[in-house]
């Protein structure tokens, strides 16, 4: 039978249940327990036993067994399954109100709709706890089937374009999304308990800034303005500090219109938390707080596998710089080159790929770091004292010339935090900001233009502040085992069917 065949039918059901004036659509029904909790509350009830105490369920019917007056449903709500025991002679005397009980739910019902039933608990013969059914309601009739076979499809987009049936007939699938949320109110209530508080700043900026990312544009008509969707919330957490508030985060959507893959998407949610009188050193300590506090607390190990692969968060995490670990994978000191083109030179003979292209050693000294080491960062670690070309809001190093003090954390060869001692002297950081701009008159697309409002707010002065940024979505795929980012992001951003898209003109 066809889609289409089985929505016809469950249609005219839908109109013989209204006829015999049963609501195939209710307003309500009150549960007295979960799934789970009757599962737990009568793990050691035996064989044959019943115990004659009413409760009440509600859930959507996953399979049916029908046997003439004797029918077993599988019922699945938000914590796990249990059976339904549905017997006719009970249930017809249970609901002596309704002629045929038995008979319209076996004969109007279908997997996928959605049942609320009460009972007593018992545990069949064969060892199955299960509700006895005295009294059912059909709460809601679902017109289209669930798939025979759907976690093993090889269109996998049509999971995550569909993602309730994903989490209807994937129970993995819903717990990686109840850990997302265990993982982002643990870091909320870390932070709480420190002394932050969360204020929300703009999603629609003026002038996008707190990063090198193109950004989404968009137009307010009243105000005749163009606008850009935030790229970070760097800027506007920072005039908080300036503000005078030394303790700020914000846990939010980032918006960048980059390239799609396993690790990005356009649309994600990051953490950025600012404080005042503190460094890059400080936020280090912060960093493996959060993170070693929220796994232990929604996995309860600090010892975890991802993609196969042991991975040991117990702090303390590996400290090395830029430099040594460049160093220790290439044999290349770049702090020892007297020039540009010796650099480019040693670069291109060491096999890193773009040296030519680059306009300074930091330059490359990064593409080397990019290329030769960081897929191999498997464990966690902190890569420190970055080059200040591709630093342009962090603190000059106080003893490393050339070098700001910045860390990024990368965990399975991913970057998953970054931090700096942010830059407080304003002509600085307007000399840096102005070369940023310069690049994006130049036609950089990830350059961003001169906040002149945030420059004003540093020369109103802003104190010594840490800094430090977490990708939320890369930290629940390391504590869910997610292999790609649309595994961890509810509804991923996807290209539309080609059932979807315009016809092409002719």
């Amino acid at each position: 039978m066809s889609s289409d065949d089985i929505r016809a039918t469950r249609l005219e059901k839908v109109e013989q249940l209204k006829q015999l004036g049963m609501n195939p659509y209710a307003y309500q029904w009150e549960s007295s327990h979960h799934a789970a909790q009757l599962q737990e509350k009568y793990a050691d009830l035996p064989s044959g036993e019943e115990v004659e105490v009413e409760v009440a369920i509600a859930g959507r019917i996953m399979a049916r067994r029908v046997f003439g007056k004797l029918a077993f449903f599988t019922l699945q709500d938000e914590t796990g399954s249990i059976q339904l025991y549905l017997e006719k002679k009970r249930i017809d005397e249970g609901m002596a109100d309704v002629p045929d009980a038995f008979k319209h739910l076996k004969d109007l019902t279908d997997a996928g709709d959605i049942l609320g039933a009460k009972g007593t608990v018992k545990r069949t013969e064969k060892g199955e706890l299960s509700v006895y059914v005295k009294q059912y309601a059909i709460l809601t009739k679902s017109l289209l089937p669930l798939p025979d076979k759907w976690h093993g499809l090889t269109d996998v987009a049509k999971r995550y374009r569909q993602r309730y049936v994903d989490l209807i007939v994937n129970p993995e699938v819903r717990e990686t999304f109840r850990r997302r949320a265990l993982i982002t109110a643990g870091i909320r209530r870390y932070l709480d308990k420190l002394g932050f508080i969360e204020i929300e700043t703009p999603v629609l900026q003026g002038e996008a800034g707190g990063a090198d990312a193109r950004p989404f544009v968009t137009y307010h008509n009243t105000l005749d303005m163009e606008l850009y969707l935030r790229i970070a919330t760097e800027l506007h957490l920072k005039r908080l500090i300036v503000g005078g508030f030394e303790k700020v985060f914000e846990l939010g959507r980032i918006f960048r219109n980059e390239g799609i893959s396993t690790r990005h998407n356009p649309e994600f949610t990051t953490i950025e938390v600012y404080q005042a009188y503190a460094d890059y050193q400080d936020m280090m300590a912060l960093t493996e707080g959060i993170i070693t506090t929220v796994a232990q607390k929604v996995l309860g190990t600090l010892e975890i596998t991802y993609q196969g692969e042991p991975i040991n968060l117990t702090p303390p995490w590996r400290r090395v710089t830029m430099h040594d670990l460049v160093k220790e994978q290439t044999g290349l000191d770049f702090a020892a080159f007297p020039t540009l083109e010796a650099a480019i030179a040693a670069a291109s003979e060491a096999g890193i790929g773009g040296a030519q292209e680059c306009k300074s050693i930091g330059k490359i000294l990064n593409e080397a770091f990019e290329q030769k080491c960081e897929p191999n960062l498997i464990q966690p670690t902190f890569v420190l004292d970055y080059p200040v070309e591709i630093s342009p809001l962090a603190k000059p190093h106080r003893s490393k010339p050339g070098l700001v003090e910045r860390f990024e954390l990368f965990i399975v060869g991913r970057e998953t935090a970054n931090s700096f001692s942010e830059l407080t002297d304003p002509i600085d950081q307007r000399q840096r900001l102005e070369a940023q701009a310069a690049r994006k008159a130049a036609g950089d697309l990830e350059a961003q233009g001169v906040d002149e409002d945030f420059l004003t707010a540093l020369e109103y002065g802003m104190p010594p502040t840490g800094g430090l940024g977490i990708g939320i979505d890369r930290l629940v795929m390391l504590l869910t085992d997610c292999a790609s980012i649309r595994d961890a992001i509810a509804f991923p951003l996807l290209k539309p069917e080609k059932s979807d898209a315009p016809p092409e003109s002719t």
